[in-house]
Protein backbone atom coordinates (compact mmCIF):
# COMPACT_ATOMS: atom_id res chain seq x y z
CA UNK A 1 0.00 0.00 0.00
CA UNK A 2 1.15 3.53 -0.73
CA UNK A 3 1.18 4.91 2.80
CA UNK A 4 2.46 8.44 3.37
CA UNK A 5 4.34 9.18 6.59
CA UNK A 6 4.91 12.68 7.93
CA UNK A 7 7.41 13.91 10.48
CA UNK A 8 5.14 15.94 12.75
CA UNK A 9 7.07 18.56 14.69
CA UNK A 10 5.89 19.55 18.14
CA UNK A 11 7.05 21.99 20.79
CA UNK A 12 5.94 22.79 24.33
CA UNK A 13 3.25 20.10 24.20
CA UNK A 14 1.68 21.40 21.00
CA UNK A 15 1.75 20.20 17.41
CA UNK A 16 3.30 22.83 15.15
CA UNK A 17 1.21 24.38 12.41
CA UNK A 18 3.42 22.92 9.69
CA UNK A 19 2.42 19.40 10.80
CA UNK A 20 -1.26 20.10 10.11
CA UNK A 21 -0.40 21.29 6.62
CA UNK A 22 1.65 18.15 5.99
CA UNK A 23 -1.15 15.98 7.38
CA UNK A 24 -3.75 17.40 5.00
CA UNK A 25 -1.48 16.96 1.98
CA UNK A 26 -0.42 13.47 3.09
CA UNK A 27 -4.04 12.41 3.33
CA UNK A 28 -4.67 13.66 -0.22
CA UNK A 29 -1.59 11.93 -1.65
CA UNK A 30 -2.21 8.67 0.22
CA UNK A 31 -5.71 8.49 -1.22
CA UNK A 32 -4.26 8.67 -4.74
CA UNK A 33 -1.67 6.00 -3.90
CA UNK A 34 -4.20 3.63 -2.34
CA UNK A 35 -2.80 3.95 1.17
CA UNK A 36 -3.30 6.01 4.31
CA UNK A 37 -1.68 9.02 5.95
CA UNK A 38 0.43 8.33 9.02
CA UNK A 39 2.54 10.48 11.32
CA UNK A 40 5.49 10.11 13.64
CA UNK A 41 6.02 12.18 16.77
CA UNK A 42 9.50 11.85 18.26
CA UNK A 43 10.29 12.22 21.96
CA UNK A 44 6.72 12.20 23.27
CA UNK A 45 3.97 9.75 24.25
CA UNK A 46 1.18 12.33 24.43
CA UNK A 47 -1.87 10.77 22.77
CA UNK A 48 -3.62 14.15 22.75
CA UNK A 49 -1.27 15.17 19.95
CA UNK A 50 -2.50 12.17 17.97
CA UNK A 51 -6.06 13.46 18.25
CA UNK A 52 -5.01 16.83 16.84
CA UNK A 53 -3.39 15.19 13.82
CA UNK A 54 -6.38 12.91 13.26
CA UNK A 55 -8.53 15.96 12.57
CA UNK A 56 -6.40 16.63 9.47
CA UNK A 57 -6.59 13.15 7.97
CA UNK A 58 -3.93 11.15 9.83
CA UNK A 59 -5.04 7.56 10.46
CA UNK A 60 -2.11 6.23 12.49
CA UNK A 61 0.39 7.98 14.76
CA UNK A 62 3.67 6.50 15.96
CA UNK A 63 4.69 7.96 19.31
CA UNK A 64 8.41 7.33 19.69
CA UNK A 65 9.29 7.67 23.35
CA UNK A 66 12.92 8.57 23.91
CA UNK A 67 14.14 10.78 26.80
CA UNK A 68 17.28 11.63 24.82
CA UNK A 69 15.15 13.14 22.03
CA UNK A 70 12.81 15.32 24.04
CA UNK A 71 14.98 18.08 22.56
CA UNK A 72 15.93 17.88 18.90
CA UNK A 73 19.07 15.97 17.95
CA UNK A 74 19.92 15.40 14.28
CA UNK A 75 21.76 12.11 14.85
CA UNK A 76 19.04 10.72 17.09
CA UNK A 77 16.18 11.77 14.82
CA UNK A 78 17.93 10.17 11.83
CA UNK A 79 18.47 6.91 13.71
CA UNK A 80 14.92 6.47 15.05
CA UNK A 81 13.33 7.55 11.75
CA UNK A 82 15.45 5.03 9.83
CA UNK A 83 14.43 2.29 12.25
CA UNK A 84 10.74 3.16 11.94
CA UNK A 85 10.88 3.35 8.14
CA UNK A 86 12.51 -0.09 7.97
CA UNK A 87 9.57 -1.42 9.95
CA UNK A 88 6.54 0.35 8.45
CA UNK A 89 7.90 0.90 4.91
CA UNK A 90 6.03 4.07 3.81
CA UNK A 91 5.93 4.93 0.11
CA UNK A 92 6.42 8.64 0.81
CA UNK A 93 8.00 10.57 3.70
CA UNK A 94 7.16 14.26 4.16
CA UNK A 95 8.75 16.79 6.48
CA UNK A 96 8.52 20.56 6.70
CA UNK A 97 11.36 22.65 5.26
CA UNK A 98 12.13 23.98 8.73
CA UNK A 99 15.46 23.88 10.59
CA UNK A 100 14.52 20.39 11.84
CA UNK A 101 13.50 19.08 8.41
CA UNK A 102 16.46 20.67 6.65
CA UNK A 103 18.81 19.16 9.20
CA UNK A 104 17.64 15.56 9.54
CA UNK A 105 16.12 14.73 6.14
CA UNK A 106 19.39 14.96 4.12
CA UNK A 107 21.07 12.74 6.71
CA UNK A 108 18.20 10.27 6.49
CA UNK A 109 18.30 10.34 2.70
CA UNK A 110 21.97 9.39 2.76
CA UNK A 111 21.42 6.68 5.35
CA UNK A 112 18.58 5.10 3.36
CA UNK A 113 20.17 5.74 -0.05
CA UNK A 114 16.92 7.30 -1.20
CA UNK A 115 16.24 10.48 -3.19
CA UNK A 116 15.22 13.73 -1.52
CA UNK A 117 13.60 16.84 -3.00
CA UNK A 118 13.92 19.90 -0.79
CA UNK A 119 11.86 23.08 -0.44
CA UNK A 120 8.86 21.72 -2.37
CA UNK A 121 6.03 24.15 -3.19
CA UNK A 122 3.67 21.80 -5.05
CA UNK A 123 2.92 18.06 -5.19
CA UNK A 124 0.94 15.77 -7.48
CA UNK A 125 0.77 12.03 -8.10
CA UNK A 126 1.63 10.24 -11.34
CA UNK A 127 0.93 6.53 -10.98
CA UNK A 128 3.00 5.35 -8.03
CA UNK A 129 5.30 8.36 -8.13
CA UNK A 130 4.99 11.74 -6.49
CA UNK A 131 5.97 14.68 -8.69
CA UNK A 132 7.43 17.52 -6.68
CA UNK A 133 7.75 21.12 -7.82
CA UNK A 134 10.49 23.19 -6.25
CA UNK A 135 12.32 26.46 -7.01
CA UNK A 136 15.78 26.56 -8.59
CA UNK A 137 18.22 29.36 -9.51
CA UNK A 138 17.33 31.42 -6.45
CA UNK A 139 13.64 31.04 -7.19
CA UNK A 140 13.80 32.33 -10.77
CA UNK A 141 12.41 29.03 -12.15
CA UNK A 142 10.41 26.03 -11.02
CA UNK A 143 11.21 22.42 -11.88
CA UNK A 144 9.22 19.18 -11.57
CA UNK A 145 11.13 16.25 -10.07
CA UNK A 146 10.41 12.55 -9.53
CA UNK A 147 12.17 10.87 -6.62
CA UNK A 148 14.19 7.70 -7.07
CA UNK A 149 14.40 5.19 -4.24
CA UNK A 150 12.05 4.33 -1.42
CA UNK A 151 10.65 6.06 0.44
CA UNK A 152 10.22 9.10 -1.74
CA UNK A 153 11.43 11.88 0.57
CA UNK A 154 10.41 15.52 0.39
CA UNK A 155 10.63 18.63 2.53
CA UNK A 156 7.73 21.05 2.05
CA UNK A 157 8.03 24.82 2.21
CA UNK A 158 5.59 26.03 4.92
CA UNK A 159 2.31 27.59 3.71
CA UNK A 160 2.52 25.92 0.30
CA UNK A 161 -0.78 24.07 0.63
CA UNK A 162 -2.67 25.25 3.70
CA UNK A 163 -3.99 22.95 6.41
CA UNK A 164 -7.64 22.89 5.42
CA UNK A 165 -10.45 22.57 7.94
CA UNK A 166 -10.18 20.10 10.83
CA UNK A 167 -12.73 17.29 10.87
CA UNK A 168 -14.64 16.92 14.14
CA UNK A 169 -14.73 13.45 15.63
CA UNK A 170 -11.87 12.05 13.52
CA UNK A 171 -9.69 9.50 15.28
CA UNK A 172 -6.27 7.99 14.72
CA UNK A 173 -4.66 4.82 16.01
CA UNK A 174 -1.85 5.63 18.45
CA UNK A 175 1.11 3.25 18.59
CA UNK A 176 3.60 3.86 21.37
CA UNK A 177 7.14 2.66 20.81
CA UNK A 178 10.32 2.93 22.84
CA UNK A 179 12.90 4.37 20.47
CA UNK A 180 16.65 3.85 20.65
CA UNK A 181 18.57 6.95 19.65
CA UNK A 182 21.88 5.15 19.74
CA UNK A 183 25.10 6.75 20.96
CA UNK A 184 24.75 10.48 20.49
CA UNK A 185 27.88 12.51 19.85
CA UNK A 186 26.17 15.75 20.79
CA UNK A 187 23.11 16.90 22.67
CA UNK A 188 21.00 20.02 22.97
CA UNK A 189 21.49 21.30 26.48
CA UNK A 190 18.87 24.03 26.36
CA UNK A 191 16.54 25.73 23.91
CA UNK A 192 16.37 29.49 24.39
CA UNK A 193 13.26 30.95 22.86
CA UNK A 194 12.67 34.58 22.02
CA UNK A 195 10.34 36.59 24.17
CA UNK A 196 8.06 37.42 21.25
CA UNK A 197 4.83 35.47 20.86
CA UNK A 198 4.56 36.33 17.17
CA UNK A 199 4.41 33.60 14.55
CA UNK A 200 7.84 32.81 13.12
CA UNK A 201 8.46 34.28 9.66
CA UNK A 202 8.77 30.83 8.06
CA UNK A 203 5.27 29.90 9.24
CA UNK A 204 3.56 33.29 8.95
CA UNK A 205 0.65 33.71 6.55
CA UNK A 206 0.94 37.51 6.56
CA UNK A 207 4.25 39.39 6.51
CA UNK A 208 5.11 43.08 6.36
CA UNK A 209 8.78 43.82 5.65
CA UNK A 210 10.90 46.95 5.68
CA UNK A 211 14.09 47.82 3.82
CA UNK A 212 16.90 50.33 4.16
CA UNK A 213 14.41 53.11 3.36
CA UNK A 214 12.98 52.64 6.89
CA UNK A 215 16.00 54.81 7.91
CA UNK A 216 16.12 53.65 11.55
CA UNK A 217 15.08 50.90 13.93
CA UNK A 218 12.63 53.29 15.61
CA UNK A 219 10.77 53.72 12.32
CA UNK A 220 9.98 50.00 12.27
CA UNK A 221 7.29 50.82 14.84
CA UNK A 222 4.94 51.85 12.03
CA UNK A 223 5.34 48.36 10.57
CA UNK A 224 4.74 46.87 14.03
CA UNK A 225 1.48 48.82 14.23
CA UNK A 226 0.39 47.63 10.79
CA UNK A 227 1.35 44.05 11.61
CA UNK A 228 -0.54 44.14 14.91
CA UNK A 229 -3.64 45.40 13.11
CA UNK A 230 -3.79 42.57 10.57
CA UNK A 231 -2.11 39.81 12.60
CA UNK A 232 1.10 39.76 10.56
CA UNK A 233 4.76 39.14 11.35
CA UNK A 234 7.39 41.82 10.66
CA UNK A 235 10.37 41.04 8.45
CA UNK A 236 13.29 42.98 7.04
CA UNK A 237 15.63 43.01 4.08
CA UNK A 238 19.33 42.30 4.43
CA UNK A 239 20.06 45.97 3.80
CA UNK A 240 17.91 46.91 6.81
CA UNK A 241 19.56 44.27 8.96
CA UNK A 242 23.08 45.25 7.89
CA UNK A 243 22.21 48.87 8.70
CA UNK A 244 21.28 47.83 12.24
CA UNK A 245 17.58 48.61 11.87
CA UNK A 246 16.41 45.04 12.61
CA UNK A 247 17.89 41.83 14.10
CA UNK A 248 19.05 39.00 11.85
CA UNK A 249 16.15 36.72 12.85
CA UNK A 250 13.86 39.14 10.96
CA UNK A 251 15.85 38.90 7.73
CA UNK A 252 14.03 37.58 4.67
CA UNK A 253 16.10 36.44 1.71
CA UNK A 254 18.69 34.03 0.42
CA UNK A 255 20.92 34.57 3.46
CA UNK A 256 18.00 34.92 5.84
CA UNK A 257 14.67 33.11 6.03
CA UNK A 258 12.75 31.76 3.06
CA UNK A 259 9.07 32.61 3.48
CA UNK A 260 5.91 31.64 1.67
CA UNK A 261 3.00 33.70 3.08
CA UNK A 262 -0.41 34.36 1.62
CA UNK A 263 0.42 38.09 1.67
CA UNK A 264 3.84 39.74 1.59
CA UNK A 265 3.99 43.53 1.88
CA UNK A 266 7.37 45.09 1.09
CA UNK A 267 8.02 48.68 2.16
CA UNK A 268 11.12 50.47 0.93
CA UNK A 269 12.65 47.26 -0.43
CA UNK A 270 14.19 47.57 -3.87
CA UNK A 271 13.97 43.86 -4.64
CA UNK A 272 17.52 42.59 -5.06
CA UNK A 273 17.68 39.02 -6.33
CA UNK A 274 18.84 37.80 -2.91
CA UNK A 275 15.69 39.17 -1.30
CA UNK A 276 13.40 37.90 -4.04
CA UNK A 277 14.86 34.41 -3.56
CA UNK A 278 13.44 34.40 -0.06
CA UNK A 279 9.88 35.59 -0.79
CA UNK A 280 9.05 35.29 -4.49
CA UNK A 281 6.71 32.31 -3.98
CA UNK A 282 4.41 34.42 -1.77
CA UNK A 283 0.81 34.14 -2.93
CA UNK A 284 0.25 37.93 -3.16
CA UNK A 285 3.03 40.53 -3.13
CA UNK A 286 2.41 44.22 -2.45
CA UNK A 287 5.30 46.65 -2.92
CA UNK A 288 5.61 50.29 -1.86
CA UNK A 289 8.65 52.20 -3.08
CA UNK A 290 9.42 55.74 -4.21
CA UNK A 291 11.51 54.45 -7.12
CA UNK A 292 9.23 53.43 -10.03
CA UNK A 293 12.14 51.41 -11.49
CA UNK A 294 12.63 49.28 -8.38
CA UNK A 295 13.02 45.61 -9.43
CA UNK A 296 10.46 44.44 -6.89
CA UNK A 297 7.67 45.96 -8.98
CA UNK A 298 8.40 43.36 -11.65
CA UNK A 299 7.42 40.64 -9.17
CA UNK A 300 4.68 42.48 -7.26
CA UNK A 301 0.99 41.81 -7.82
CA UNK A 302 0.21 45.31 -6.58
CA UNK A 303 2.61 48.25 -6.55
CA UNK A 304 2.42 51.74 -5.08
CA UNK A 305 4.97 54.38 -6.09
CA UNK A 306 4.94 56.58 -3.01
CA UNK A 307 6.65 57.42 0.27
CA UNK A 308 6.23 54.48 2.67
CA UNK A 309 5.96 56.87 5.64
CA UNK A 310 2.76 58.23 4.11
CA UNK A 311 1.37 54.90 2.88
CA UNK A 312 1.91 52.69 5.95
CA UNK A 313 -0.09 54.82 8.44
CA UNK A 314 -2.88 55.19 5.86
CA UNK A 315 -3.00 51.41 5.35
CA UNK A 316 -3.05 50.83 9.09
CA UNK A 317 -6.03 53.15 9.56
CA UNK A 318 -7.93 51.67 6.63
CA UNK A 319 -7.35 48.13 7.92
CA UNK A 320 -8.58 49.17 11.36
CA UNK A 321 -11.76 50.61 9.84
CA UNK A 322 -12.33 47.53 7.69
CA UNK A 323 -11.82 45.14 10.59
CA UNK A 324 -14.19 47.08 12.84
CA UNK A 325 -17.01 46.97 10.31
Amino acid sequence: MGNVLILAEHQNGKVKKTAFELASKASEIASSLGGQAEAVLIGTNDENLSKELAAYGIKKVYLLECPALEKYNAEGYTKVLADLIAEVKPEVLLAAATPVGKSCMPRLSGKLNSGLVSDVVDLKVDGSKVIATHPIYSGKALVDVKVNGSPQMLTIRPNSFGAGSPQDGATAESIKKTADAGELKSKMVDLVQGASDKVDLTEAELIVSGGRAMKSSDNFKILDDLAATIGATVGASRAAVDSGYAPHDMQVGQTGKVVNPKLYMAFGISGAIQHLAGMRTSKVIVAVNKDPEAPIFQKADYGIVADLFEVVPMLTEEFKKAMNE
